[in-house]
C-alpha cells in the first residue's frame, strides 16, 4: 500500500499544474488553509503572510553565519517495504519546496523548488509549537514564569472552575491535559477545524466548554488549541506579544531575514504559523542545537533546558515539550503538510524541509520522510 500510494503520488506530482503555480490566484483569507486545493496550497504556503493577518518578527544587522559547502547527495536513495526511492522522488511526490541538510554551520544540501526561493517565507504551522515551546524557556530564565509545575489558572484565571483546573504548564507543553481535543484535518467539525485558530476569549470560552477525559498528565493527546492556550499563557507571563519577545530573545541576533507570525483576535497563535525562510528554520535548529546560546555568548535559555524539552513524558515517550523525539537523542518540529525541522546533538545536523504535501499528515509520508532522513543523515555524517 506504501509503495503503491507513492508512486500515485509522484504521477500526480508530475501531472500537476505548473510547478510555481504561479497563474493561481491567492486563496482566500476566508478559506481555512487545510482544506485548500493543492495548486492553492503551492502558492499560499508562500504567500501565507499575505493571505492572514500577522504580526512582524524583526531580524537584526547579524546573524549566525552559515557556510555554503555544497556536496553531491544526487546518488542518495532510501527504502520503504523492499523497493528503493531517490531523493527526487520524495521531493516530487511531496511537493517539496525546499530542501536544507546542514552539519554544523556548513550547508552540505539546499534546493528550492515550486518557485520558492532563498528569500521568501514559508508557513511554518506546527513548528509554531516548538518555537512557543523555545519562548517558555527563555520566559523561564527571564523569571517571568517560576516553574513549569504551576497551575495554568495562575496566569489565565478566566479558565478557573473549569475543565483546565488543576492542569500545569507541564501538562499542557507535554499535550496532556486530560482534556478531551478531535484534532482531525479531514474533519471539518473537528476541533482543530472549528477552533484551531481561535485565540484570546473565543479560545478560552471554547476549551472552557470541553470535557475532562483523563487525570492530567496521564494521557498525551495532541492538542492545537492548547498550545494557542501555551501562547496565551506565555504572553500573559511577559506582558508583551509573542512576536516582539521572539525578535528580541531570538531573530534580532541569530536570524538572517524578518519573519512574521499569524494572530488571531489580535494576538499570536501559539500553535500555529510562523514565516519564515528556509536558511533561518536552518538558524532556528542551530538555535535549540546550540542550548539556546546566541552567537556572543550570552544564554537565552535556562541551563540544560533542551536535554529536559527533549526528554519524552509519561504521556508519551515520544513527545517532549512540543518537540516530536526520534532515537538516540535526535529530536524535531514538525508541522502538517511537509514542514520539518530535524535536528541530531550526537552528529550536528539539522534537516529542514518547507513543503505543500497533498495531505496534512499520512503514514505514507511519515514512513518515507523517516526513511529519507535516516538517509541524508548518514550521508550529512560520512563526509568530512
Amino acid at each position: 500500500m506504501l509503495l503503491r500510494s507513492l508512486a500515485a503520488l509522484v504521477v500526480a506530482a508530475l501531472a500537476a499544474t505548473p510547478a510555481t503555480a504561479d497563474d493561481v490566484a491567492l486563496p482566500s483569507g476566508d478559506t481555512s488553509s487545510l482544506f485548500w486545493t493543492q495548486e492553492e496550497r503551492i502558492v499560499g504556503f508562500r504567500n501565507f503572510d499575505t493571505i492572514y493577518q500577522t504580526r512582524p518578527v524583526d531580524n537584526g544587522s547579524e546573524a549566525l553565519a552559515l557556510v555554503d559547502d555544497p556536496q553531491d547527495f544526487s546518488d542518495v536513495s532510501y527504502e520503504v517495504e523492499g523497493a528503493s526511492h531517490t531523493l527526487d522522488d520524495y521531493l516530487e511526490a511531496f511537493y517539496v519546496a525546499g530542501i536544507l541538510v546542514a552539519k554544523g554551520e556548513r550547508i552540505l544540501l539546499e534546493r528550492y523548488r515550486l518557485g520558492h526561493s532563498e528569500t521568501s517565507p514559508w508557513v511554518s504551522y506546527s513548528i509554531a509549537k516548538s518555537v512557543t515551546s523555545l519562548l517558555v524557556g527563555a520566559a523561564i530564565r527571564d523569571g517571568y514564569i517560576k516553574s513549569l509545575d504551576e497551575p495554568v489558572t495562575d496566569y489565565l484565571p478566566r479558565l478557573k472552575g473549569g475543565p483546565y483546573e488543576g492542569t500545569t504548564i507541564r501538562n499542557l507543553l507535554h499535550m496532556a491535559s486530560g482534556v478531551a481535543w478531535n484534532e482531525s484535518y479531514t474533519d471539518p467539525d473537528s476541533d482543530v477545524a472549528r477552533a484551531g485558530g481561535a485565540n484570546g476569549i473565543a479560545l478560552f470560552d471554547y476549551l472552557g466548554d470541553l470535557q475532562v477525559a483523563n487525570e492530567p498528565g496521564s494521557l498525551f493527546n495532541y492538542n492545537t488549541g492548547e498550545t494557542n492556550l501555551v501562547g496565551a499563557l506565555l504572553r500573559a507571563a511577559i506582558g508583551n506579544n509573542a512576536s516582539s519577545y521572539l525578535a528580541a530573545k531570538v531573530w534580532r541576533p541569530f536570524m538572517e531575514h524578518p519573519a512574521s507570525w499569524s494572530i488571531s483576535s489580535g494576538v499570536e497563535l501559539g500553535g500555529c504559523c510562523i514565516h519564515a525562510t528556509l536558511r533561518d528554520y536552518a538558524r532556528l535548529g542551530r538555535f535549540a542545537l546550540r542550548g539556546g546560546v546566541l552567537p556572543e555568548g550570552t544564554p537565552v535559555l535556562p541551563d540544560g533546558w533542551m536535554l529536559e524539552s527533549t526528554t519524552g513524558s509519561a504521556g508519551n515517550p515520544g513527545y517532549g515539550y512540543l518537540w516530536w523525539l526520534w532515537n538516540d537523542g535526535a529530536y524535531a518540529a514538525i508541522g502538517i503538510f511537509g514542514q520539518l525541522i530535524w535536528i541530531d546533538p550526537r552528529q550536528d545536523v539539522v534537516i529542514v524541509t518547507q513543503s505543500a504535501a497533498p495531505e496534512a499528515t499520512s503514514g505514507v509520508q511519515s514512513t518515507h520522510r523517516g526513511a529519507l532522513i535516516d538517509a541524508l543523515y548518514r550521508r550529512a555524517t560520512a563526509l568530512p
